[in-house]
């Protein structure tokens, strides 16, 4: 059983591109359904095949409150988005081993998915961005390093991920633009903006040469000993260099993301441009940002429409 969910795995990769990371999570949810299902009293599946649409329902029913058995100490149920993924993983598992005709039924068809909240992504005013980014005093290589991150950040709204990933052979400065690998190992075109561009040329002539060591790999950002970055290690220098500028509160990679999408869509673009800016593969992703700029609209009414201003109370 155990070797078709390595199967689906790899199905996830070659044939649908997934992420490593989604592929973790994945092979991670089904080996914690199958943990559960052979610690059940028998007579126990013993193939997938064998497996009952009740099988699947007393697991997501264990699952929906498990923090209680474990701790009864600590009431903390699962919370929706975990229930979500354990589900959504199941259903598009029997769905692959449906197609290939390992089982003759998919008894995780009629499972239905909890509804999700939506959480807005949190983005910076224009004037938080401004103090973000301003160039450093007396920079050392580190520096120019971490000043070239966030005006690329800002200016392309490219991933945590893509921002570590990114390889000499992918600048075209000259062009104004790079080329990005983003999730599923979809290629796609980004033009850079004046200020980052003037950021990254400063970079790659000052402070990456002096970065660059003996085994230093193709990387565009390197770390202090001339390697390419961790996922956490570029994170703490982001809130690290936020810090320093006086900055309340935690600063995140992708508050840079929200905060290019969110700014283009004030100042009039359109959202399908942006959808191909920021690499969605669905337009819908992209229209949560609709809600951010609809916020903004009612501000603007608020404060400059006399319909819309609040009334002074007559003496």
């Amino acid at each position: 059983m155990e070797t078709l969910i390595e199967d689906f795995i790899l199905s996830l990769r070659h044939e649908r591109q997934f992420s490593v990371k989604t592929q973790e999570t994945y092979r991670r949810l089904l080996i914690n359904y199958l943990n559960w299902l052979q610690s059940q009293p028998p007579p126990q599946p013993d193939r997938w095949s064998a497996v009952q649409l009740r099988d699947l329902t007393q697991f997501i029913s264990f699952e929906a409150s498990r923090a209680n058995h474990l701790d009864p100490e600590h009431i903390k149920r699962l919370s929706t988005e975990s229930l979500y993924l354990q589900i959504a993983a199941l259903k598009a598992f029997f769905k692959y081993l449906t197609r290939e005709k390992f089982i003759a039924k998919n008894v995780a068809a009629h499972l239905s998915l909890p509804r999700r909240h939506q959480n807005l992504p949190k983005s910076l005013a224009r004037h938080h961005m401004e103090k973000l980014l301003q160039p450093p005093e007396n920079p050392s290589p580190s520096d120019l390093c971490d000043h070239a991150i966030l005006e690329l950040a800002y200016s392309s709204g490219l991933r945590l991920s893509e921002l570590r990933t990114l390889r000499l052979e992918n600048l075209n400065l000259d062009a104004r633009f790079l080329q990005v690998t983003g999730k599923g190992n979809k290629q796609r075109i980004v033009p850079i903006g004046s200020k980052a561009l003037d950021a990254m040329n400063k970079y790659l002539a000052q402070a990456r040469p002096k970065l660059v060591g003996p085994k230093s790999p193709a990387a565009v950002f390197l770390t202090s000993r001339g390697s390419a970055f961790a996922q956490s290690t570029m994170w703490k220098r982001i809130r690290h260099r936020a810090a320093h500028l006086g900055f309340e509160g935690a600063i995140t990679p992708h508050m840079l993301r929200h905060s290019f999408a969110t700014h283009l869509l004030e100042n009039g673009a359109d959202l399908r441009v942006i959808q191909e800016l920021l690499g969605h593969s669905q337009i819908s992703t992209t229209e949560i940002y609709t809600h951010l700029a609809n916020q903004h609209l009612h501000k603007a009414l608020k404060l400059f429409h006399p319909r819309h201003q609040e009334s002074t109370p007559s003496i």
